[in-house]
């Protein structure tokens, strides 16, 4: 398995920025994809963005037009620049990589909490 470590997760005020880090122990050679998940309490983890290693990008409908994500192959990593948060945005977010021959690795969370 892959380790990821995340990072950049943390308190802010509604209608703030943060800004979410996760960095893979290995590189990851083939067809992957990097991404980000949450999961508020109470309710089943669910989809933020992914972004694939052939350039394909994917959002939730709910973080359209205020979230984006990014990867630096060179450095293993994948970020989640998340603007105008909402209370609603309020989880753990999880780092997650899907790569071909390997199966899914998970970082361990990061608490992002928006208050109102």
């Amino acid at each position: 398995q892959v380790q990821l470590v995340e990072s950049g997760g943390g308190l802010v005020q509604a209608g703030g920025s943060l800004r979410l880090s996760c960095a893979a122990s290995v590189r990851i050679f083939g067809l992957n994809t990097m991404g980000w998940y949450r999961q508020a309490p109470g309710k089943q983890r669910e989809l933020v963005a992914t972004a694939s290693s052939d350039g394909d990008i994917n959002y939730a409908d709910s973080v359209k037009g205020r979230f984006a994500i990014s990867r630096d192959n060179a450095k293993n990593a994948v970020y989640l620049q998340m603007n105008s948060l909402k209370p609603e945005d309020t989880g753990v977010y999880y780092c997650n990589i899907w790569a071909l021959g390997r199966g899914d690795s998970w970082g361990q969370g990061t608490q992002v909490t928006v208050s109102s």
